[in-house]
Formats: C-alpha cells, sequence, structure tokens
C-alpha cells in the first residue's frame, strides 16, 4: 500500500478547504498562495499518524490515528512551534502580540482537523486530551460519514455521500461564518 492510498482523501480535502475559510476569517492580511498552501498542509498534520499502521501502532493506541497527533496538546505544540517560524521567516519586525497571534492561528488550524473528525459517524472517536487523558471522544451530533482509510472509496458511490456530508455539515456551516465575519468587520471599519 502507498503512502497516499494511507491518507483518506475525501477528509483531506475537506480539512484543506476548511483551514482556507478560518484563515481568511482569521487573518485580513492578504497572503500568497505559498502561505495558503502550507495552512492547508499544517490542517493535514493530524493525519500523518496513519504511517503508524506501517509500523504496527494500532488504531486505538496513543499515537495511533485519531490520537496524539488529534490532541489539543499536539495542536497546540505544533501550531506554537510554526507561528514563531513563520513570524521568524517573515522577517519583519512583530512584536509578541503578533508572534502570539500566528501561534495562535495555526494551532487553531491544526485543532481544527480533530474538531471536524469528532463530527463522523465512525471509527474510535479523537483523543482531545492526549496524553493526560486517552479517552476518544465523539461529539454528540455526528452528521459526517466517515472516510475509509484509503483512496478505495473516492471514486465510488460512499465517496460521493461523503463529499456530500462533508460539504453540507463543515464546508457551509464555514462559507456562512466567513461570511458573517466578514460583514461584520466591514461595518466595524466602515464607520
Amino acid at each position: 500500500m502507498t503512502l497516499l492510498k494511507e491518507f483518506s482523501l475525501p477528509t483531506i480535502i475537506t480539512h484543506g478547504i476548511s483551514a482556507l475559510i478560518i484563515g481568511k476569517a482569521l487573518t485580513a492580511e492578504v497572503k500568497t498562495y505559498r502561505f495558503w498552501f502550507y495552512v492547508m498542509l499544517c490542517s493535514m498534520i493530524p493525519d500523518l499518524d496513519v504511517i503508524g499502521f506501517r509500523f504496527g501502532i494500532k488504531y486505538g493506541d496513543l499515537w495511533g490515528h485519531r490520537g496524539m497527533t488529534h490532541s489539543i496538546l499536539f495542536a497546540v505544540v505544533v501550531g506554537t512551534m510554526i507561528g514563531f517560524f513563520y513570524v521568524r521567516r517573515a522577517r519583519q519586525k512583530r512584536g509578541v502580540k503578533e508572534q502570539w497571534f500566528w501561534s495562535f492561528f495555526f494551532s487553531l488550524i491544526i485543532a481544527s482537523h480533530g474538531f471536524f473528525d469528532a463530527l463522523t459517524d465512525g471509527g474510535l472517536g479523537v483523543a482531545f486530551f492526549s496524553p493526560f487523558d486517552t479517552t476518544r471522544y465523539f461529539f454528540s451530533w455526528t452528521p459526517v460519514k466517515v472516510s475509509p482509510i484509503g483512496t478505495q472509496g473516492f471514486f465510488s458511490q460512499r465517496g460521493v455521500d461523503l463529499m456530500v456530508s462533508e460539504t453540507l455539515f463543515i464546508t457551509f456551516p464555514l462559507l456562512i461564518f466567513l461570511a458573517f465575519v466578514r460583514r461584520v468587520l466591514r461595518q466595524k471599519y466602515s464607520k
């Protein structure tokens, strides 16, 4: 099985699109395509845990799928590192406030992955509080069809059903949120 086949493509696509929408809502700055590409990649980082299957890590283990890499702690640690790296790489004089904004920004993008996975109707749940509590959680409302790990079902009816549920319950609500935020900001700054 190739590495590409181990990723669940429909969900990976939705995670990337969601990161773009959340990012556009949080920052009014004009950014390059390269920046947004990296934002999309950040939203996909938690699913790197599927590599563990090749090394005998079981789904329900600490480092298994939807385990530690889907936790809030992981999102904060990795997001903070990426935020500090981003500000340093930008080579602009930025204050502490801006440095923390970008750390929060990337942490939220990474954490969104676990929150969207907790809306799915399958799997073992998400270990939000790992490593302190390895209990797996779902939200009480799970309207999103779970994506199979792999590309097998991508071009099947199941893949279509998955994309429809992700569009209805993740992408559309985020687009409405983005429109709302943009409208509020426009009203606030046009006065």
